[in-house]
């Protein structure tokens, strides 16, 4: 949930529910806008028709030799001059295919309306038309034209035109108000979208945190509180979690087995070449002896494993830590050796104790052997790697030798020993290294500040 964009769930319906919306409000205001144009248009055509009928009217009466006063609308935009409310009657004559203006409004003052289509055009189609046109004040117009036929050579060509500006300015102010109304009613549905899917992805959210829970031994198995659609997956957790239990369990049996297997047969080996003074029964021991290392080698290994495949294994860090600091100046007491412990507290190793003391227990022990009277463990919070996983960083330094970096890399390989006359069998760093990569950790060694040797372990943790 803390994550955002493409690769988050919320992020991915929050993004296309934001891109729904728009593309929903964007086309009802098109809709909305291009219908409220044309309702415009149209009572504003219905306000020129009302102009016209009272000119054929007038015509008509005119033309009965009745006396009218001709284009009294009633209106005050048609007496102000160029107001961009005009009115105009053309009078046709069909023999000589002519028009002269007859009358006009006095806001036309000396000009003249421009025609949609000419009025003496034997091609038009029909007596009316309406459209838009530029006036004479450079105005666009909308105008309406009708031609009227009384009979006896009496044929009219009646124009009204309105300001096309009033359309555009009760258009402009709707679609302000659409904009608006649409882009708070586009907030309000993105923020309802969020509290939606934050609350539909909740379950989510709590199925995470059981499992995390699980990963650092602070549960045994998740609930079963969880929506319909959730639980199902819940529960294949649970089982999945009992079955790599199950699995750890029965392998930890196997190896314990396996050990008790081998070492009987080994020591009955042993026992009957011992009181053999032979050079075969001394090869006998010595191989047995190798027999010994190595079971014991693989054996602990294949416990390791079978820890680290567990899940929600947790070790406190400083307490493994201040029992090596009782213990081994106790060990080495004799050479006056000072073990120390400084950096960060309060940390915890995701996986077993015994092969978290395995590991430290090995480094310390090591940096004994070889300081001249000084071993530093220093603790360490790191980053998290690219699969977000935190780590912590376990450095022991000493003041002895050291050793150059081309048998570094030599000194981590099983059962190798650099110098014969320090007591052990060599194993100790290959150990740690093979418990580091089945936590997915990572061992180095390095040149110490103080003089001799760095070991740099890097172990996940909580």
């Amino acid at each position: 949930m803390e994550r955002g964009g493409l690769s988050s769930l919320s992020g991915r319906l929050l993004l296309s529910a934001t891109a729904l919306c728009t593309l929903i409000l964007l086309a009802a205001g098109i809709v909305l806008s291009t219908v409220n144009r044309r309702a415009v248009t149209s009572a504003f055509d219905e306000r020129l028709r009302l102009y016209m009928k009272v000119l054929v009217a007038d015509v008509a009466a005119l033309t009965d030799g009745n006396s009218t006063d001709v284009g009294n609308l009633g209106e005050p935009q048609f007496q102000i001059p160029l107001s961009g409310w005009y009115w105009q009657i053309v009078k046709i004559d069909p023999e000589k295919d002519t028009d002269a203006v007859l009358r006009t409004s006095r806001s036309l003052y000396t000009g003249r309306l421009p025609h949609l289509v000419s009025p003496t055009d034997p091609t038009r189609q029909s007596d009316s038309g309406d459209g838009y046109l530029i006036g004479p004040d450079s105005r666009r117009l909308r105008i309406l034209e009708q031609l009227i036929d009384l009979g006896e050579g009496n044929r009219f060509y009646i124009t009204v035109a309105g300001n096309a500006a009033d359309i555009d300015a009760q258009t402009a102010g709707f679609n302000t108000a659409l904009a608006l109304t649409f882009l708070l009613l586009g907030m309000a549905l993105v923020a309802s979208t969020i509290v939606q899917v934050r609350f539909g992805l909740k379950p989510l959210a709590r199925l995470r945190n059981a499992v995390t829970a699980i990963r650092q031994g602070k549960a045994d198995s998740i609930g079963d509180a969880f929506p319909q659609e959730v639980a199902p997956l819940a529960s294949e957790l649970n089982q999945l979690i009992e079955a790599n239990r199950e699995i750890v369990n029965r392998a930890r049996m196997q190896v314990g087995n396996l050990a008790h297997a081998l070492k009987t047969p080994i020591s009955v080996l042993v026992n009957e070449a011992e009181p053999d003074a032979s050079p075969l029964a001394d090869k006998l021991r010595e191989q047995t002896g190798v027999m010994k290392q190595q079971v014991q080698y693989y054996l602990d290994r294949a416990r390791a494993a079978t820890r680290a495949a567990s899940i929600g294994s947790v070790t406190e860090i400083d307490p493994v830590i201040e029992a090596f600091l009782r213990t081994f100046p106790k060990i080495y007491r004799d050479r006056d050796i000072v073990f120390s412990a400084t950096g960060d507290t309060g940390l915890r190793f995701r996986g077993e104790r015994q092969d978290f003391e395995d590991m430290v227990g090995n480094l310390i022990d090591n940096a004994g052997k070889w300081a001249q009277g000084r071993v530093e463990v220093t603790v360490t919070r790191l980053g998290q790697t690219d699969e977000g996983i935190g780590q912590v960083a376990i450095i022991i330094d000493d003041d002895g030798p050291g050793l150059p970096p081309e048998s570094r890399l030599e000194a981590t390989r099983r059962g190798r020993r650099l110098d014969e006359t320090k007591p052990g069998s060599g194993l100790g760093l290959s150990i740690v290294v093979d418990l580091a990569s089945l936590y997915h950790g990572r061992f180095s060694l390095e040149q110490s500040p103080l003089g001799g040797l760095r070991a740099n372990l890097a172990l996940p943790t909580v």
